[in-house]
């Protein structure tokens, strides 16, 4: 793949569960690619991983210009930022409150702010400007508030559906993995219906609550409507088709954010 000789960005997702690598050409997501996290996994070992699926596109790395990496995961942002010093021979750019990001993180502990929810924070701000909620379906599911003005506000944080299914299957002896989809009715007739219609229909209900519960909270804080809320993660396709309380679905919000992060940190 010819780049013109512009910047090649790799963004890098470090998540509990998934690794998720974009790869930005010409302003352009040419390509994104999802990892299992495995956190004792060496650099050399990601460093093929990542070859593959650069060799995919037809990238070398010396053609790799720029890496920005979130991380929750500080045993793997080590990894990384290992694998782009001597692999893609860059100093990669590691998301925290000390670098530029475009936005005020009003909250009682800044340092404590998950990479990824600033990340998902200075995305929203610079392309929507509104009052948001912001969903995340990963691990956990984890609700933003950003601001108008561009303040991140704080927000919830709740299990993820699969580590609901997970927790309940593991302590119930008689109760075995299902498919996190809706049963027929949300009256169960057999174990797995009763099953889908508590984890799956209780986690709609728990989505929606907390969005009105924000709602309030936040008009009562002065940022008053429009609020919208912006659903990104694995799953949120899935609930948007359930639930009337997702604005909008933004599957590649994570990585944009990313995208920003790196123009407001790069050289000029």
């Amino acid at each position: 793949m010819q780049t013109g000789g512009n910047t090649v960005l790799l963004a890098v997702d470090i998540g509990n569960t998934n690794v998720t690598l974009g790869l930005l050409i010409d302003g352009e997501w040419a390509a994104t690619w999802r990892a299992r996290t495995v956190h004792d996994k060496m650099p050399d070992e990601y460093a093929v991983l990542v070859n593959n699926f650069l060799q995919a596109r037809s990238i070398d790395y010396a053609q790799v210009s720029a890496v920005v990496i979130s991380s929750v995961v500080p045993p793997l942002t080590r990894t990384f930022v290992e694998l782009s010093q001597r692999y893609l021979e860059v100093e990669p750019l590691v998301v925290s409150p000390a670098i530029r990001l475009g936005i005020r993180i009003d909250i009682d502990q800044p340092e404590q702010a998950g990479a990824d929810r600033l990340v998902n924070a200075v995305a929203v701000t610079r392309l929507y400007g509104v009052n948001a909620i912001v969903i995340d379906f990963g691990t956990a599911t984890t609700f933003d508030i950003v601001s108008a003005d561009g303040a991140y506000r704080g927000g919830s944080i709740a299990p993820g559906i699969g580590v609901a299914h997970d927790a309940l299957v593991s302590r119930a002896a008689q109760l075995h993995e299902i498919n996190l989809v809706p049963p027929p009715s949300p009256i169960g007739r057999n174990t797995i219906h009763a099953m889908q219609s508590g984890i799956f229909w209780g986690y709609v209900a728990l989505i929606e609550g907390l969005v009105a519960r924000l709602k309030t909270a936040m008009r009562e804080q002065g940022m008053g409507d429009p609020i919208r809320v912006i659903a990104t993660g694995g799953l949120a396709s899935l609930f948007d088709q359930h639930s009337a309380v997702i604005d909008e679905l933004a599957p590649d919000l994570t990585l944009d954010g990313l995208r920003i992060i790196h123009e407001l940190n790069a050289p000029g």
